[in-house]
């Protein structure tokens, strides 16, 4: 069990990586994490790994990849960015953040080696490495040190040159992609996937979600040059039904190996149950490609157990109060569908606050849809656009809106007006910082009780 002092340990190293350039701060210089995985002898190739990319549902179907795996035994690693809560919630060992004495004792073997790697940079007129590097190294050896048996490891950014690139993945899994970053990743959806498809590696099996043709022809020449194998959904397997359930939904998946029916799924949305059917594609892949099924009790206790916090999650009622990190417009119109799919509503009271770098306008013109009122506020981040901005924007969209200068009070105001009348809830979106700031928020105020599951 963690101590006080574990805590604070765990705690200083976080205020070390704060220290640094922050995760939005990118550049493509992959050889630097390189550099220090090297002087560490390389501990992210003592475990198999499953690699996943895309713009949108990666943390979705990096974390039912990771219970399916578990659930068939296997000790785990997982890999995903950013946290809602605590840093902790980014290394996860077999199903649970990392103890705190271990982020303690991982950044003792590291340290001395990241600070020869930043004196070399420093030398050599270039910056340090970075919060997102140092924290790819970091998770890189607990997964060593714990030892985990496979690692499910998120991209940061990109694929090609973002440093968790640095392990080789023995499956590729591409969620959908869509424009986002296109200021770091390219201005078309064909440049796009061109850095993502870097994930993939001689020899290694690739999943792929459905994509616009264009980034399929992408990934099958990447595929092709590389001696990889390529499962695309919808040729190779496929999501055959979904149907809402209590807390969830049912659904049936043709996965490369077997047929799966009246599968329990406790996420909402129509994409999620499109991300369960692409992890079981890449769980099938990692353990005998398309000849080996995965058995039934494991694909219950996996799917059973599926968890994905701040993505179209349920955190309060009466009146009810939805939470989804959705932060771009791709994920802003799955978020919408899930919400129509999921939930019986006339009128959605939407609070919204975005950070600067991200596509605040085209975020509303997916949302304008469904909002009755839009509450504009700000994430608490030094990057996020103020709720004035956020309010100009959606009155650019003739929609309803009011200002509110934090969550608590945008929170506040929206479940009031919500409570007037039974056929009104609130979504909480547009960030994952603001996603995360809702569940604490919830849980505080204890927004369910008396909820029955």
């Amino acid at each position: 069990m963690s101590t006080e002092n574990d805590r604070r340990r765990a705690d200083a190293v976080y205020a070390q990586l704060l220290e640094r350039q922050g995760e939005q701060w990118v550049e493509p210089r992959i050889e630097r994490t390189r550099r220090v995985l090297e002087l560490l002898d390389d501990p992210q190739r003592t475990y198999r790994v499953v690699h996943v990319t895309g713009t949108n549902g990666k943390t979705s179907t990096s974390r039912i990849i990771e219970t399916l795996l578990r659930s068939m035994g296997l000790r785990t690693g997982l890999f995903t960015s950013p946290h809602l809560d605590r840093f902790t919630e980014r290394i996860m060992i077999d199903g649970e953040p990392i103890a705190d004495d271990a982020v303690a004792e991982a950044w003792d073997e590291i340290a001395p080696f990241v600070d020869m790697v930043d004196a070399d940079l420093v030398g050599a007129g270039d910056a340090r490495l970075t919060f997102f590097e140092v924290l790819t190294v970091l998770a890189f050896v607990a997964f060593s040190d714990a030892p985990v048996d496979v690692a499910v490891i998120e991209v940061g950014m990109g694929g090609e040159w973002d440093s968790t690139n640095t392990a080789d993945g023995d499956v590729a899994v591409i969620a959908p992609v869509g424009m986002d970053h296109a200021d770091r990743l390219g201005d078309t959806v064909e440049k796009i996937a061109r850095v993502k498809a870097g994930i993939i590696k001689p020899d290694a099996a690739v999943v792929s979600a459905a994509q616009h043709p264009a980034v399929l022809a992408v990934l099958r020449e990447v595929a092709a040059s590389r001696g990889a194998t390529l499962a695309v959904e919808g040729e190779d397997f496929a999501l055959r039904s979904a149907m809402l359930a209590v807390g969830g939904q049912q659904i049936d998946v043709d996965g490369r190996a077997g047929q799966y029916r009246e599968l329990y799924l406790p996420l909402y949305g129509a994409h999620q149950a499109r991300n369960a059917a692409l992890a079981i594609a890449a769980v099938e892949s990692l353990v005998g490609g398309a000849e080996q099924p995965i058995a039934a009790d494991v694909l219950l206790d996996g799917l059973g157990h599926a968890t994905s916090p701040g993505r179209l999650q349920l955190i309060g009622a009466h009146p009810t109060v939805v939470v989804d990190a959705a932060h771009n417009p791709h994920g802003a119109q799955a978020l919408v569908t899930g919400l129509g799919d999921s939930f019986d509503f006339d009128e959605w009271g939407v609070v919204l606050g975005v950070l600067g770098d991200k596509d605040a306008r085209g975020i509303l013109a997916q949302l304008a849809g469904i909002a009755t009122h839009v509450f504009a506020t700000a994430p608490d981040s030094e990057r996020a656009n103020d709720a004035d901005t956020i309010a100009d924007l959606a009155e650019e969209a003739d929609l309803r809106v009011t200002v509110h200068r934090d969550l608590p009070e945008a929170a506040e105001a929206a479940r009031e007006w919500a409570a007037a009348s039974d056929r009104r809830a609130v979504v909480i979106t547009g960030s994952v910082v603001l996603a995360g700031e809702a569940i604490v928020l919830a849980d505080a105020e204890k927004w369910k009780d008396g909820w029955d599951a």
